[in-house]
């Protein structure tokens, strides 16, 4: 979705001014997520936090007093603020819900002992799930970390800051700007009203060209963990398969010294050993392999592997073992041009689009809300979802690897729109930010394809470069997924789409133009197919399709934003589609599953309604209609008997 929208707040100068600041940028190291093995530790460090808020003029009270010297609480007022959430709806304070420019928060943690002894000892790393959008971190005022974009997640090893401090106490101090500008991801723009007569001194608007609210804070966890000071950076697995065997092919990297002995195991669900090896680089051989299948595909779907990475290391003469687990699916994913094809069989998205959003806490990780959207996804035999427009939390892949649901890996690409964030320094971040991303999310079987960016104004000749070059970078980091973005642009217009492997298509007919007139939808989606397919000879995935549908509001005839209009407009791309999936169409992904925050228009009404769930996850009546077609589909073309229907899995 594409649409402008703007925050307005009275501040002084411009919180830009404050966003990049000279200091220790995140490095480009392994990122391995956090797991507790027989050789590393982790502690979690949810729950409540200092917090405050920078309401000074300029918004930069906190650097020039130099706040993460000292406690916050002795800096001026602070509140508890809930970790992982977004600080916008917590209070009651109306300034702090649209708030652009820096907050703080703190979190003083007391680190167990063995974590500062030993010779050598133990590495200490403090790391963020995500926090949205500009991070700088202290931890007993030294600075740590720096980090931009707010999805993806960034560590810092404290470890000689840590053990030289007097005790055990550890405070993180951490700095957070939600401003965004022409060359962020997403991208946005400060706008300032200058008519004295209109509006107060120094007023201006945040303006983004994305629809869905600018939720900021620290989204998702932060952990403190540990490794030996020798340790297992990072792993890569790629696998192939025939039906009777497969190749697991690794690469590990260690730091901190030449491994002595690196060894490999890989164990089934069951524990069972079914493929060793040794050495930095290699490939195992599994015999009559468990394939990773799609939900609905297999009766055992999401089958991993776990991939034990042992390591032995002399440290100034102290011998060191880390461990490492990794979770493997085997799969393999091939693009033709009329199908997608996941272990060489056809695979046919019929899904969802979804954001990370929900009541109070905004973005914020929550284990019910995911937990309840999986089993609300199966339920409704969707089988795929596009983490649309940024990538989600580890939490969120994790179960996506383990119940088989397929995934189209959404950079936060969002809203790129304007001609100055098609220049270098605007690729250069790009670039940065797929580097990033496939290296958090390189070895999940779930991933099946990349997706740089969503409804970007690919029409202008700027983004023949911009588009090419992003895509080929993706592709030389990870050769073995496809590549794609998602157009709402004219086919014959389109300067990104040549370079992309599948045509994924946004478009609402009778909903933004043509509103109210369902009669013109066959012929117009007809003719959108046919001319993509024609033009590209590419499968094509629509991408988004949907209206707005207050719950409650009925109408027959149908009318725009009734429950009735949006089951009607359903039913009529369904038709379209049940033609063309026989031809070159792979998938369909409605918008949205379910109801989320946008900011304030005159075309929103506390936020988008084209979920067919409401935000607090109830159906409304188009869940059944996709319901009843998403099932119906799963069993025309899976492998498992026929009497598994909607009404035998997951109620």
């Amino acid at each position: 979705m594409a649409l402008a929208a703007s925050c307005r707040r009275r501040v002084g100068l411009c919180p830009l001014l404050l966003l990049f600041l000279p200091g220790l940028a995140a490095g480009a190291a392994g990122m391995l997520q956090p797991r507790d093995t027989p050789s590393r530790e982790r502690k979690e460090l949810g729950g409540l936090w200092s917090f405050r808020a920078d309401l000074s003029p300029g918004r930069d009270a906190g650097f020039s007093q130099r706040w993460y010297r000292r406690p916050l609480r002795q800096t001026g007022p602070v509140i508890d603020m809930p970790v992982p959430a977004s600080f916008n709806d917590i209070t009651q304070d109306p300034s702090l819900e649209n708030y652009i420019g820096w907050v703080w928060y703190e979190k003083e943690v007391l680190l167990p002992p063995r974590w500062l002894q030993g010779d050598p000892a133990p590495r200490v790393v403090l790391r963020f799930g995500s926090a949205h959008y500009y991070s700088i971190v202290w931890v007993n005022g030294v600075q740590v970390v720096e980090h931009e974009g707010g999805h993806l997640p960034f560590e810092a090893d404290i470890s000689s800051v840590v053990q030289g401090s007097p005790g055990s106490l550890c405070r993180i101090t951490v700095a957070l700007n939600n401003t965004l500008t022409p060359h962020t991801l997403p991208p946005g723009s400060i706008q300032y009203m200058t008519d004295k007569s209109r509006y107060p001194k120094n007023y201006f608007v945040q303006n983004i060209k994305f629809d869905f609210f600018n939720y900021a804070g620290i989204h998702r966890p932060v952990v403190l963990y540990t490794t030996p000071a020798a340790y297992i950076d990072d792993i890569t697995v790629t696998t192939t398969s025939s039906d009777s065997v497969a190749m697991v092919q690794y690469q590990v990297s260690v730091v901190g010294s030449t491994a002595n002995s690196l060894s490999l195991s890989l164990r089934d669900q069951e524990g069972k050993v079914v493929a060793a090896g040794d050495g930095p680089v290699g490939e195992l051989k599994v015999l009559n392999p468990n394939l990773w299948w799609p939900y609905l595909m297999h009766e055992n779907p999401g089958y991993l592997y776990s991939l034990e990475v042992q390591m032995q290391a002399q440290v100034g003469g102290v011998l060191l073992q880390d461990v490492y687990t990794l979770p493997v699916g085997i799969r393999t994913v091939h693009v033709t041009s009329t199908q997608f094809l996941i272990n060489g069989r056809p695979f046919y998205f019929h899904g969802v689009n979804k954001h990370e959003d929900a009541d109070i806490r905004g973005k914020g990780l929550d284990w019910p809300l995911i937990v309840k959207d999986f089993n609300l996804l199966r339920w409704l035999g969707a089988n795929s979802f596009r983490t649309s427009h940024y990538p989600y939390a580890e939490e969120i892949m994790d179960l996506c690897d383990a119940y088989g649901i397929v995934v189209i890996n959404e950079s936060p690409g969002v809203g790129i729109k304007l001609p100055e964030s098609f220049g270098n320094k605007s690729l250069q971040h790009h670039l940065a930010v797929m580097e990033e991303l496939v290296r958090r999310d390189k070895n999940r079987p779930s991933v099946v394809m990349w997706s740089v960016a969503n409804e970007p104004a690919s029409e202008l000749p700027l983004a023949a470069y911009y588009f090419k070059t992003v895509i080929a970078h993706t592709k030389a980091l990870d050769p073995s997924r496809p590549v794609t973005f998602v157009t709402d642009a004219n086919y014959a217009l389109d300067h990104g789409a040549p370079y992309v492997d599948v045509i994924c298509v946004n478009s609402y007919l009778s909903w933004y133009h043509d509103s109210g007139h369902l009669e013109v939808i066959p012929l117009q989606l007809t003719a959108q197919f046919e001319n993509w397919y024609k033009t590209y000879q590419k499968p094509i995935i629509q991408s988004e399709y949907g209206a707005d549908a207050v719950p409650g509001l009925h109408s027959d005839p149908p009318v725009m934003f009734s429950e009735e209009y949006q089951q009607a407009m359903l039913r009529a791309y369904h038709s379209v589609f049940d033609k063309k999936r026989k031809e070159y169409v792979i998938g369909e992904l409605i918008w949205n599953f379910a109801d989320f925050m946008t900011s304030q228009g005159t075309t929103r009404v506390f936020g988008n309604k084209k979920g067919i769930f409401t935000r607090q996850r109830q159906p409304k009546a188009a869940a059944f209609v996709l319901r009843d077609r998403y099932w119906k589909i799963a069993n025309e073309s899976s492998c498992l008997p026929p009497v598994i229907t909607s009404h035998s899995l997951f109620l």
